[in-house]
């Protein structure tokens, strides 16, 4: 439900921002130029803020968020509660991302579900959802669209720009595409370039998707979608986020002990099911309810095509651009982002002339610790 309507304008460039009850923000502007090519236009970004802009314009901290994360990072109401919001005991008063001091930004990816222009937005040129008809986006896509966004809310200074996973090569990548604009970074489970592994493991999730009948090359009604295949997808991406060393310590070769819920084929348990196929179960599901399949096509594709090195002659030359204090922050048990690649990362950025400093979370959680150490991470945060 639509609370207050906000219409401003733009010298040359007709904007629109519309603000919604739960603090939701969007901002709509004609076109965004293409790093493989072509426009987009009109493109939305959903996005919410939390503190207050000083009259500098430069207190501000950009969030950026993870695969099938949205813009809701903290929820003033409930901000003791980690489910309430992504990053919720990270940030507000006090607390690592200040907002008694610095103005938080979080904005939903181009390519997302959650508010801003992705497949499932409504192509102008034809009235009916984009689907497959969605252009390739990549990561600096992105970044560009958030970029546009900066520049709408009058921002003159980014002091921080942070994220982990799909979030940390955003902030990577603003880092070495603004490098006059942002103070300090925080690279957290990414690195300049995805593993042969992770590819392998992003293409099983998408096969998953693209079998499933409902997917109709893409053109599937609202509601109607490939909801086994993007449930299969998740059960793939749960695993890579765990480590063998968590799934042991909480499911070990445990049987179910709540209760059951169905696989994505609805098919009979073969005996007895474990503890950990019912979690798989139950993630899946809950992903296919509240996420976008041709979103998850799109922006598991941007993470794969990223190589922050791209356009640039060498990797040393894409990282030499960073000018910001960067923060690189891997995981010991991580098999998605291995710690080794960072850590690697960051002593790259030193090599090349940089101020960058590397952190390990000593956590069993795997690539999902940014989402659960929370004391650990606050720790962390304060290096820089």
């Amino acid at each position: 439900m639509v609370a207050q309507l906000e219409c401003s304008s733009a010298v040359g460039n007709q904007v629109t921002s519309t603000i919604l009850q739960n603090q939701l923000h969007t901002y709509t502007f004609d076109e965004l130029s293409l790093q493989r090519g072509g426009q987009i236009g009109p493109v939305t970004l959903a996005y919410e803020t939390w503190g207050t802009l000083n009259a500098r314009r430069d207190n501000v901290i950009l969030i950026t968020h993870a695969l099938t994360g949205s813009s809701h990072a903290y929820d003033p109401e409930f901000p003791d509660d980690p489910r309430a919001a992504w990053w919720n005991l990270l940030i507000g008063p006090g607390r690592v991302f200040d907002t008694s001091r610095y103005f938080v930004i979080c904005s939903n990816v181009l390519g997302g579900c959650y508010g801003s222009t992705g497949p499932s937005s409504i192509d102008p040129r034809t009235g009916r959802p984009y689907g497959m008809r969605f252009p390739i986006i990549t990561i600096r896509d992105m970044v560009h669209a958030q970029r546009k966004l900066i520049e709408h809310l009058e921002v003159r200074e980014l002091a921080m720009v942070v994220g982990g996973s799909i979030g940390g090569q955003q902030a990577l990548e603003w880092a070495v595409t603004y490098p006059e604009l942002v103070c300090k970074v925080v690279v957290m489970a990414a690195t300049a370039a995805q593993s042969a592994q992770a590819l392998a493991f992003s293409e099983v999730q998408r096969q998953a998707i693209m079998a499933d009948p409902l997917w109709q090359c893409g053109d599937y009604l609202p509601g109607q979608g490939p909801a086994t295949g993007l449930a299969i997808a998740r059960m793939l991406a749960m695993i890579t986020y765990q480590s063998e060393e968590a799934m042991e310590l909480r499911f070990a070769r445990n049987s179910v002990q709540r209760d059951a819920c169905p696989s994505p084929t609805f098919s009979p348990d073969l005996g007895v099911r474990f503890d950990v196929e019912n979690y798989l179960y139950y993630q899946g599901a809950q992903l296919a309810k509240r996420f976008d399949a041709n979103s998850y096509l799109y922006i598991s594709r941007a993470m794969d095509l990223y190589d922050v090195s791209e356009d640039y002659p060498s990797l040393d030359a894409a990282l030499q651009r960073i000018r910001s204090k960067a923060l690189f922050i891997g995981v010991r048990s991580d098999i998605l982002f291995p710690a080794a690649h960072i850590r690697w990362l960051a002593d790259k950025v030193r090599a090349t002339g940089g101020d960058a400093c590397y952190v390990e979370l000593d956590s069993p959680h795997g690539h999902d610790a940014f989402l659960k150490e929370w004391g650990q991470m606050a720790e962390a945060l304060h290096q820089i």
